[in-house]
């Protein structure tokens, strides 16, 4: 907690990407620029600050406020009353800040090429790499107060009571916090430790060149990610996929040498953080904040890679029922029927309105305001960002952005990411400034429950036998792309910094050989080898940008499932508890560890049966689909 005025920044990068790994999809609508959008589909700023000079205002307040805090140099020990102080201001400090950085960030997410608010979302940045130099000095000088003095303080002192957990969890952590010189001299590397992941941004973004192919039709596109998305998830033409694909990795395989060296750059500086801090891995570096222990980490990639039969049984089918010869990775998008129905946004919106009725009737309430209230940024513009996120904006509400395009897939995107608001929604509520969050190892908990509630509610509301295949399929998609796939994710990274600690040279060669070995235990030879079938790594945002946070897609997914099971399963007493307990779960924010959150909830990660009731639930929705295929066919 002592070092948020260091990390504000990265906690607010963090924050405006709280979504499940998903394909960026081209937004298909007619608005040419943004003013054309109705006022009701777009943020409203306002809620935040009123005009710029309110902005500026609080700008240089939080000015202010930081020299208040370095008025408490060298008192924090000196009684719960100075110690209190320094924590109030710092706590308007920070509420002050989230909504400085994200009056301009969010501004800037839907008018990229906008330079004036790309110079003031800089001004920002830098002003919190200044915090974390000047004040270096607090977490060494908390530190030094006796743990028994803590407990006393805590227990008599109303604003010290409600940072207990955090205050208390420090001498936990105290084996890695550096003497207040070494703070500041690590302070002004963290810029310099973010440049490798800069260096991938530039490569990936403003210098790639993509390639142009022509189609069997004789269109001629250039393939960028998001076409190539569309191409292999909508081309029946299985040459035009091959086209795409190779189209596509031809760009970053022929880069793959940079790709390397920028990631070994990027564990490199991991392994250098963690023996700095005197951890014996990376991996313990980045669990031990929030108290995780190792063995759910490694639990959950031993147990996925040795239970895939569901996965291997799933594209066995789809190479079926495409009739393919020989089926490729770029064939595992394309769908198994002929489904494109449109679904407009405010049919999308009254459909994930009625599917959470099983969360109760105010959880229902709290989500229609969020979609009639300005929280959401809707369709597509020029300048906007593509995918689709949920940010919280303490003391205003969430903010919510999409680019909504009418199909299944963001229907589903929909649910997911009001999923993310209401628990942002219910924690603010819920809970004081000091535990409003909750961590990253919970935050898709509700994201994919909410897409399960849908699922059930579209599955119960269609006899349309090609939509019901399609939502299968999006279904098992799903469960592929956030918690198998990510897996693999999460093995590859640990492996790849496995060898960094162990001294071991890393080169694409040698990070190709870890993908191969991975994916191959995955699928087998149910997939055709290409020169390009082992150099994914080269293009996975979440390497570079965030190491080691992918496992907790997979962890989240299989909470979901758990709490699905309970709230929606068994009898009536037994589900209203599940409810009150999951419910409590997402209004708990971070007032404790995210492993004890779950388990008061009702969900024990560290045992493996809770990982394999998701490999049970793809292999019976596999098998689903497989009836439902079957009576298409007759």
């Amino acid at each position: 907690m002592y070092q948020k005025l260091s990390k504000i920044a990265l906690t607010f990068v963090a924050a405006v990407t709280l979504s499940a790994p998903m394909t960026e999809v081209k937004a298909q609508t007619n608005f040419k620029t943004r003013e054309e959008i109705p006022a009701k589909y777009k943020w409203n700023f306002s809620d935040i600050y009123k005009n710029w000079d309110a902005w500026e205002a609080d700008i240089k307040l939080i000015q202010e406020d930081m020299k208040k805090i370095q008025s408490y140099k060298g008192k924090l020990g000196e009684s719960a009353e100075s110690l209190a102080g320094l924590i109030k201001i710092q706590e308007e400090l920070t509420k002050k800040a989230y909504k400085v950085y994200q009056y301009v960030s969010l501004q800037s997410t839907v008018d990229n090429a906008n330079m004036e608010l790309l110079a003031k979302l800089q001004r920002v940045q830098l002003m919190f790499a200044q915090f974390g130099t000047t004040t270096a000095w607090v977490t060494p000088e908390l530190i030094s107060i006796p743990e028994k003095t803590m407990i006393k303080w805590v227990e008599t002192n109303a604003i010290l009571k409600e940072n207990k957990f955090d205050l208390l969890d420090m001498y936990r952590l105290q084996k890695h916090v550096l003497s207040e010189k070494l703070e500041q001299l690590v302070s002004y590397y963290s810029q310099v430790l973010g440049a490798p992941g800069s260096i991938f941004k530039a490569l990936s973004t403003a210098d790639i060149k993509f390639k142009e192919i022509e189609l069997s039709d004789g269109t001629k596109t250039t393939v960028t990610p998001g076409v190539y998305s569309s191409i292999v998830s909508s081309n029946k033409n299985q040459e035009d996929r091959r086209k795409a694909f190779e189209a596509l990795y031809e760009v970053y395989y022929q880069n793959k040498n940079t790709y390397a060296a920028i990631y070994n750059g990027i564990v490199q500086a991991e392994w250098a953080g963690a023996r700095a801090r005197k951890y014996e891995s990376c991996l313990d570096a980045a669990l031990e904040g929030n108290n995780i222990p190792k063995d759910v980490y490694l639990n959950l990639i031993n147990t996925v890679k040795n239970n895939t039969e569901p996965v291997k049984k799933y594209v066995n089918l789809r190479k079926k029922i495409l009739k393919l010869e020989k089926y490729h990775g770029y064939d595992g998008s394309i769908s198994l029927v002929d489904f494109d129905k449109q679904y407009p946004y405010d049919n999308a919106v009254e459909m994930v309105k009625k599917s959470v009725a099983p969360l109760g009737k105010e959880y229902q309430t709290k989500l229609a305001t969020a979609t009639s209230s300005g929280w959401l940024d809707v369709y597509e513009n020029p300048g906007k960002r593509s995918g689709a996120f949920s940010s919280g904006v303490y003391g205003v509400h969430p903010y919510m952005m999409l680019n909504y395009n009418n199909t299944l897939d963001y229907v589903f995107t929909l649910a997911h990411e009001l999923g993310h608001t209401m628990h942002t929604t219910l924690s603010s509520e819920t809970q004081p400034y000091a535990t409003h969050g909750y961590t990253i190892f919970v935050a898709e908990v509700a994201s994919t429950f909410n897409e399960r509630l849908m699922l059930d509610y579209m599955m119960e509301n269609t006899k349309d036998p090609k939509e019901r295949i399609a939502l299968l399929d999006q279904a098992i998609n799903n469960i592929i792309g956030t918690f198998y796939t990510q897996t693999l994710f999460a093995d590859y990274e640990y492996q790849v910094h496995t060898m960094v600690e162990q001294n071991k040279p890393i080169n694409a060669d040698v990070l190709s050989n870890v993908w191969k070995e991975i994916s191959n235990k995955y699928y087998g030879n149910l997939t055709e080898k290409t020169k390009y079938s082992y150099c994914a790594w080269t293009r996975i945002p979440h390497f570079y940008n965030s190491p080691y946070y992918v496992y907790q897609y997979a962890t989240c997914f299989a909470s979901s499932a758990k709490l699905y099971k309970d709230v929606t399963e068994g009898k009536k007493k037994d589900k209203k508890a599940a409810l009150n307990r999951y419910i409590e779960l997402l209004s708990s924010g971070g007032n404790n560890f995210p492993m004890e959150q779950l388990k008061k909830a009702g969900v024990d990660l560290s045992k493996p049966e809770t990982i394999m009731a998701v490999i049970k639930q793809l292999d019976g929705l596999v098998d689903q689909l497989a009836i439902e295929i079957e009576k298409l066919n007759k």
